[in-house]
């Protein structure tokens, strides 16, 4: 029997699971348990009912089957860091419209970042979002902010916040300048337990800075962003969560000396995790130079030195995750000048292609490989047990064609901001589809 309905492929919506479903012939991959082998998923009534080798299926079975040779099934995907913008920014990005650019992308949670409009520093913001959110597929994650309208100056009432349902703790994109309140911040990460996401800048190293600060930089007459800025303050939180046995969680790093301070840290016993962007291990800041304001992200795009470091820390697990750092911005905005367009790109829908372009096509990893990446570190980095691929548990699944070739093009994208340098990149590997909360939806490309 084959899967008898298109469902989902009008990308307009979630789709109800049918009642019994059996996914045939994939490629399991399940970290947390172990399992890189080809089997047969049975759910029913959106729960894994049995994981089995080559399953015989009863002949009036009625439910669907859906062959899925030469695909990969995960656990769930969790994105760590996305700007989801509403409230306040509806234009750029809407609750329900990040939850269907997650799932396009293969995610099947996301985190919310605090810089909406109004911040995310009350109780009645993180209630609004999970309304928001509530019946969607995809898991919304409120990061809410540590300091009150993210100004730095003071705390905001975090037991309350995290009591209401926030994930972690951030004012990225701003950094916690004062290293004071940094303290308290990190001294409440430990006691509750949360981790605090951190944009690591000194920013007055790159107030009047657009790109790397570097050949490129020069060559272009721009101010720079020395990757210094970002290294400062990693050491500077670094020290701080050693001495107060935080959670510290360093975002979208980007720089070679970040990725030895890090390690290093890690080897003294500091509770620090990092991610990295796929935009960050696919480019340089060569990128710059034709003037695309999709290249103009912050940290920004560095040399060919950081990006290989970048790649290695990756490999040997020094950087435990990829995130998006999706940051969705409208046409006219990123249209203006180069120095006057807003920093960020999109990269939910683009993130496990580029990654597996970059990582496994060019660098030579195994799939399995990036699938903690993306399905299990998340997860344990906000303290929370991910999903498994086993029977009896609910059916959060990702499901991956780590074979296909395929060109992104704005018609492939279901954010409602399409500011991505990657648009005509030839890209191998892509999601196929997700499946979570008793709902389905399978990408189109």
């Amino acid at each position: 029997m084959k899967f008898s309905k298109d469902i989902a492929r009008g990308r307009e919506k979630f789709a109800p699971l049918p009642e019994q479903l059996v996914l045939k012939s994939a490629r399991v991959i399940d970290p947390e348990q172990g399992i890189d082998d080809l089997f047969d998923l049975a759910i029913e009534n959106g729960v894994i009912k049995s994981v089995e080798k080559d399953a015989t299926i009863s002949p009036d079975f009625s439910g669907e089957v859906l062959d899925l040779s030469g695909k990969v099934i995960t656990p769930g995907w969790l994105d760590l860091h996305a700007h989801l913008r509403e409230p306040g920014r509806e234009d750029e990005e809407t609750i329900e419209s990040g939850a269907l650019a997650a799932a396009n992308g293969g995610f099947t949670a996301v985190c919310c970042m605090s810089d909406t409009n109004p911040a995310i520093d009350t109780q009645e913001i993180i209630q609004y979002i999970k309304d928001r959110a509530r019946g969607l597929l995809v898991e919304v994650l409120p990061v809410a902010a540590a300091t009150k309208k993210r100004e730095g100056q003071e705390l905001t009432e975090i037991l309350d916040l995290v009591g209401q349902g926030a994930a972690a703790i951030s004012d990225d994109p701003h950094p916690i300048l004062k290293s004071e309140i940094m303290r308290r911040v990190l001294e409440y990460s430990r006691m509750i337990p949360i981790p605090v996401i951190v944009n690591a800048e000194d920013a007055s190293m790159t107030g009047k800075g657009y790109l790397h600060e570097g050949f490129v930089s020069t060559r272009l007459g721009l101010g720079g962003m020395p990757s210094v800025a970002e290294d400062l303050m990693i050491g500077r939180d670094l020290l701080l969560s050693e001495y107060t046995g935080g959670l510290l969680h360093i975002s979208h790093i980007s720089t070679k000396k970040a990725v030895e301070l890090i390690h290093g840290a890690k080897q003294r016993g500091v509770k620090v995790t990092a991610d990295v962007t796929p935009h960050h291990l696919a480019l340089t800041d060569e990128a710059v130079l034709g003037f695309d304001t999709n290249t103009k992200v912050n940290p920004p795009l560095r040399s060919e030195e950081d990006r290989q470091a970048l790649i290695e820390g990756l490999r040997k697990g020094i950087i435990d995750v990829i995130a998006s750092d999706h940051s969705p911005h409208s046409w006219e905005e990123k249209a203006s000048e180069f120095i006057y367009a807003p920093f960020g790109v999109v990269g939910l829908e683009t993130a496990l292609s580029v990654a597996s372009t970059v990582l496994c096509h060019q660098a030579g990893m195994d799939i399995k490989e990036l699938i903690p990446k993306f399905a299990v570190n998340p997860y344990r980095v906000l303290g929370k047990t991910p999903p498994a691929v086993a029977a009896g548990q609910p059916a959060n699944l990702t499901i991956l064609d780590p074979s296909a070739r395929w060109t992104l093009s704005e018609k492939n994208l279901l954010s409602k901001s399409h500011n991505t340098p990657f648009i005509g990149w030839e890209m191998q590997g892509k999601p196929f589809g997700v499946i979570n909360k008793g709902q389905m939806f399978f990408s189109a490309r």
